[in-house]
């Protein structure tokens, strides 16, 4: 039978001592990923197995009453929770639950993880009801994500700050808090105060490809705000698990990302133009929160503006993550990441709100994202690049050409602290959801990267007291 480069993850309450293999399977030869998978509640406990049918592994699944199974097809992996019943499944159900998964492994996202707020994880403001950047009214994202093979773990991220219904500008304003890192079209920002098109995040070597991707998706659409145009886009470096010099993303990708836009739910992890990435030494990527404000007047009823982060995160060494205060990296004993021992990461901060600000209070806005990166232990260092924008969509209009005057709507400065705030704690709980988010993965050069271990996560909340 044609080998199916397939491999099983079995939730079983079984001894470990006692699993043995159904015949034609195999423990997997490497140690890193044979370990055995504790879920989250470390209640269950998981043998990952390779087989050379699906119908081994269904064998293997029935014979040790599986209650949850994974099965990766080219490193793309579902989940498939079988009806529970007293006694092992069925060969018969298992194999058919199998093939039905290995048909859709390539097409179906990964097996969602809890985010902060699920955990326990005490963090302070009031999130909008996706917690999301997409609370704010109009925001679009999209998502891109390549998985190839072994080497290619990519993508590329899109923020409309209209949508796709609408390319009028909006004003926005940019902070480099350490500037060894890229983020295109930042100079007619800082001159005109507005942003005219999407916010595109990629890997460093792809700035370029989606940079000129945008251009032509402007011009082919009617979107250009001027003849020429002067797109933004940002990178992280995704070169320990990614192929990143073999140039992947292409113009096709960036428009499938924008196109994809939409105003719901956000994913997060291992998606877009964080796939790639690793962050604290965990696996990193694409995380998103939001957090709303209250008016002065109406202090204890639901009201005020919304401010929604997006991260990009790949910054960070394993010791300084923090969590709530909880030195997490440093009580954490997993095996070092295939990284350098000197930070070369970087992140982006994507920073969103609908209060009427102008482009110098925005500057204000974005220079608060970096504390809250500080507060999960990020410290910006010399080999970082992170970089903040942010914009508002109030003010709609505001660049339009057909009028000598336009009239404005702008927040006191006395009333803005708010903003700060939620800024502050929507990108802590933004990082704080793209590691919750993002799983285990193995990419270039057979290198892995494991994800952040949630039951470790609620275990060290509780005996720090702050659960």
């Amino acid at each position: 039978m044609k080998k199916l480069a397939l491999a099983l993850v079995l939730l079983i309450a079984c001894d470990p001592a006692e699993f043995r293999p159904a015949k034609g399977v195999k423990d997997l030869p490497s140690a890193k990923a044979a370990h055995r998978v504790h879920d989250s509640t470390c209640e269950s406990i998981g043998f990952v197995i390779k087989a050379e049918s699906i119908e081994d592994i269904a064998t293997t699944a029935a014979h040790h009453g599986a209650t949850e199974f994974k099965v990766l097809n080219d490193r793309v992996s579902t989940t498939s929770t079988p009806p529970r019943r007293s006694t092992a499944l069925s060969p018969y159900d298992a194999v058919s639950t199998a093939r039905s998964i290995a048909t859709m492994s390539s097409s179906l996202p990964p097996t969602p993880r809890h985010r902060a707020r699920d955990l326990g994880i005490p963090l302070e403001g009031l999130p909008g009801p996706r917690d999301a950047i997409t609370d704010v009214p109009g925001v679009m994202v999209g998502f891109s994500t390549l998985v190839e093979g072994a080497r290619v773990r990519t993508g590329v991220t899109a923020v409309l700050p209209r949508g796709l219904g609408s390319h009028d500008p909006v004003f926005a304003a940019w902070f480099p808090l350490n500037g060894n890192g890229e983020m295109t079209g930042t100079a007619w920002i800082d001159e005109s105060g507005f942003l005219e098109g999407p916010v595109m995040l990629t890997n460093t070597h792809s700035v370029g490809v989606v940079r000129d991707a945008v251009v032509a998706w402007q011009a082919r659409t009617g979107r250009l705000v001027q003849p020429w145009s002067n797109p933004v886009v940002a990178e992280t470096y995704d070169g320990t698990l990614n192929d990143i010099n073999g140039f992947h993303v292409t113009a096709a990708h960036a428009l499938a990302a924008i196109e994809s836009a939409n105003d719901g739910d956000v994913a997060e992890g291992n998606v877009g133009g964080g796939t790639g990435m690793v962050c604290f030494g965990f696996k990193g990527g694409t995380g998103t929160a939001s957090r709303r404000t209250r008016e002065p007047e109406r202090e204890h009823q639901e009201g005020g503006y919304t401010v929604g982060v997006l991260v990009q995160a790949n910054f960070g060494l394993r010791a300084q993550l923090t969590i709530a205060g909880v030195p997490v990296g440093k009580e954490i004993p997993l095996p070092p990441p295939p990284a350098p021992a000197t930070e070369q990461g970087s992140i982006i901060v994507v920073v969103a709100t609908d209060a009427p600000l102008l482009p110098h209070q925005l500057k204000r806005l974005a220079r608060r994202a970096a504390l809250g990166l500080a507060r999960t232990g990020g410290c910006a260092g010399n080999g970082s690049g992170d970089i903040m924008l942010a914009f508002s969509t109030a003010n709609a209009g505001a660049a339009s050409s057909t009028a000598p005057t336009t009239t404005l709507e702008m927040l006191s400065n006395a009333q803005i602290t708010p903003l700060f705030e939620a800024t502050i704690c929507a990108t802590e709980a933004a990082i704080l959801n793209a590691l919750l988010a993002a799983e285990t993965m193995t990419g270039l050069d057979d290198r892995t990267v494991e994800a952040l271990p949630h039951h470790r996560v609620r275990a060290l909340l509780q005996r720090y007291g702050r659960a």
